[in-house]
Parts: C-alpha cells; sequence; structure tokens
C-alpha cells in the first residue's frame, strides 16, 4: 500500500471519542468512501482527465450511463415480449442495467461526499435538477419495463390522536 493511500485511509477513518484508535467506519460510510474514489478514478481515466474543479452534472450522468456495463438488473426493451412482464417466464437478449434504486442511493453517497471533501453545496454537480431528471426517467423506464409500478412513499401527516400508526412507524393503540 502506497504511504498516500494509507494517509487517506487514517484521515478519512472515523475516531472514537477521547481514542486515538480510528473507529471501523459504518458501512455507509466504507461504501461512499468505495464510491468516491471510483468517481474520482473515473474522472481521471477520462481522456483528457477531468479535474474535480471542472466537473459538472454533464461528468455525472456519463458515468452513470457508464456504471449501467455492471448492472445486474433485467431491463426489457419496448420490442421484448416480455416488456411489462413482472416475472417472464423464459430468458431474453435484454440488457443488464444498474438498478434505479442503486443509481439514487449512489447519488445520495456522492453528494454527501463531494461537500465533505471540499466542495459546496452550490457547485454540487450531483445535486443538479438535471441528475433528478435523468433518475426519474430511469425510474419510470424501469417500471413500465418490469410491469411493477413504483410507489412514491407518502409523507407523514399530522396524526390524529385516534390514528393507530404514528409517522415513526410505532403502533399505538387508543
Amino acid at each position: 500500500m502506497s504511504s498516500e493511500r494509507g494517509k487517506d485511509l487514517v484521515e478519512g477513518s472515523s475516531r472514537s471519542p477521547g481514542s486515538d484508535s480510528p473507529a471501523t467506519p459504518s458501512r455507509y460510510e466504507s461504501q461512499k468512501r468505495r464510491d468516491w474514489n471510483a468517481f474520482i478514478q473515473y474522472l481521471k481515466n477520462q481522456r483528457p482527465p477531468v479535474p474535480l474543479s471542472q466537473c459538472n452534472y454533464t461528468h455525472v450522468l456519463e458515468f452513470l450511463r457508464y456504471l449501467d456495463q455492471f448492472g445486474k438488473t433485467k431491463v426489457h426493451i419496448q420490442g421484448c415480449m416480455f416488456y411489462g412482464q413482472p416475472e417472464p417466464p423464459a430468458p431474453c437478449t435484454c440488457p443488464l442495467k444498474q438498478a434505479w434504486g442503486s443509481l439514487d442511493a449512489l447519488i445520495g453517497r456522492l453528494r454527501a461526499a463531494y461537500e465533505e471533501n471540499g466542495g459546496t453545496p452550490e457547485t454540487n454537480p450531483f445535486a443538479s435538477g438535471a441528475i433528478r431528471v435523468y433518475l426519474r426517467e430511469v425510474r419510470d423506464c424501469q417500471s413500465k419495463a418490469r410491469g411493477i409500478p413504483y410507489k412514491k412513499k407518502k409523507k407523514a401527516t399530522n396524526q390524529t390522536k385516534g390514528s393507530e400508526e404514528s409517522s415513526s412507524g410505532a403502533v399505538h393503540f387508543s
């Protein structure tokens, strides 16, 4: 391991209060760091390389499309006989892509990582409206291809005293 990489790992790890030994980062923090490093590497591999300071939403969209080649979710194309079927009875040649939920979670982690690594919320390419539009299009396309609509989770509203379930998910009986 290079000394530079080792330094990054130590500086990026969280520490327990009152302790000099590094605490094990949470699964989320570890994944966020891996995602961030993968994105930075992607920018470096571009020809010409793209410095983070010049990165914008188009680079993020290209990265998301690049990741599709590693996807594991079958997304039927409109001409496929299984288009719109949640459980197709036979295999087909439709492409494997990244699942919408995975991309959505990835963008959330990269959005946080950008700001943790010195970026400002105003310049965050992961927070761009174009990214939200792209994710919505992926969600809708995959929903139609699978024949299973994504149901938007309802926001918690003020609960009346007689309701059985609070917004925290705990069940209350009056």
